[in-house]
């Protein structure tokens, strides 16, 4: 069987802070399972916002060029996607969030250009959402996860679990949490057994 293909991507301003180290974790359990892992620190990549340019509605492909491109290629050859991201005002971070526009040109790929139906499940590319949050309120993670899902929707993800972490605000709490470090490298073993590697054709 092919290596399973995983791109994590670290959606945290802090590149050593608690979403960083949950995520090392699971990329840490995926490759103990053999799975091959490309890390993405998205802080490091020059990313524009999306720019409604629209170049997109006539090649499905966006028209700006910096670095996103390279790294959503990435993403088309993988079997599988771990995205970690602290919560900003009950969403995802500014860096994700911007890179999460950036895929607007698959929205418009997938439903104007290929016309596919609101939730036909064709892809076989599975996630694993990392959120972290200060405080403890009930409804901390909602806005953030109906962002992921619909992020996830965009790239064809068909199944995916999360792991959301209430009360971690100052560096290095969620490194001297054992239990929570466990849990972490569990997620990513688990993502890196369930996938099954279908290699996809790129968009011309």
């Amino acid at each position: 069987m092919p290596t399973p293909k995983l791109v994590a991507i670290y959606g945290s301003p802090r590149r050593d802070g608690n979403t960083a180290t949950l995520l090392k974790q699971a990329v840490a359990g995926a490759r103990g399972q053999d799975a091959e892992v490309n890390e993405v620190v998205l802080r490091d990549h020059k990313i524009s916002p999306c720019l409604e340019i629209y170049n997109c509605i006539k090649t499905g492909a966006c028209a700006i060029q910096d670095d996103f491109p390279p790294i959503l290629a990435d993403i088309e050859a993988s079997d599988g996607v771990m995205l970690a991201s602290p919560i900003f005002f009950y969403t995802v971070s500014a860096h994700t969030k911007i890179f999460m526009d950036r895929c607007q040109s698959l929205w418009v790929r997938k439903y104007w250009i290929q016309k596919r139906s609101w939730g036909q499940k064709t892809g076989k590319r599975q996630g694993l959402f990392i959120a972290v949050g200060a405080t403890r309120g009930k409804k901390l993670f909602d806005g953030a996860l109906l962002t992921v899902r619909y992020f996830f929707d965009v790239l064809d993800i068909s199944r995916w679990d999360k792991l959301l972490c209430r009360g971690l605000d100052h560096k290095g709490e969620a490194a001297k949490d054992a239990a929570l470090l466990q849990r972490a490298f569990k997620a990513g073993e688990k993502l890196a057994r369930n996938l099954t590697p279908s290699p996809e054709k790129p968009w011309p």
